[in-house]
C-alpha cells in the first residue's frame, strides 16, 4: 500500500532542499542543488522513520543525531586561509536544510516551507546589498 503521505513529505523536502541547493549554486557555492537537496531529503526519510520505527524508545533520538551529523558535514566544507574563513555560510545552511527536512518529516509543512523561505531570504540579503 502506497502511502502518500510520506511521498508528499519526501518531494516536499527534496524541492526545500532543492530551491534553497538553487540559490548557492547561482552565486557559484560548491554545494549546490544536489547537496542541500539530498541533505534534506536524508533528514526526512531519518524523521520518519524515527516516528514510525516500531518500539523505538525516543523519536527525537534520530533527530538529534542527524542534527549532529550534519554539522559534522558542514565542518567539511569549511576553509581556513591565512586572512578569512570560507564557507561558514554554507555549512550553516547545509545545517538549516537538514532541520527543514526533518520539520517537515514531523508533517510540519508550516515550519518547514516557512524556514525554507526565511533562509532564502537570508541568503539573497547580501546579494541585494551589492547591485548598483
Amino acid at each position: 500500500m502506497v502511502e502518500w503521505n510520506l511521498i508528499i513529505r519526501l518531494l516536499t523536502a527534496v524541492t526545500a532542499g532543492a530551491l534553497i541547493g538553487l540559490e548557492r549554486e547561482i552565486h557559484g557555492k560548491d554545494a549546490g542543488i544536489r547537496t542541500f537537496a539530498l541533505v534534506s531529503l536524508g533528514a526526512c526519510v531519518f524523521g520518519i522513520l524515527s516516528g514510525t520505527v516500531p518500539g523505538a524508545p525516543d523519536p527525537t533520538r534520530i533527530a538529534a543525531q542527524v542534527a549532529s551529523g550534519v554539522g559534522f558535514l558542514g565542518a567539511g566544507v569549511i576553509l581556513r586561509g591565512q586572512s578569512h574563513v570560507r564557507g561558514l555560510t554554507t555549512a550553516a545552511t547545509l545545517w538549516v536544510s537538514a532541520a527543514v527536512g526533518l520539520a517537515i518529516a514531523y508533517g510540519r509543512y508550516d515550519l518547514g516551507i516557512t524556514a525554507t523561505l526565511v533562509i532564502l531570504v537570508v541568503l539573497f540579503l547580501p546579494h541585494i546589498r551589492k547591485r548598483p
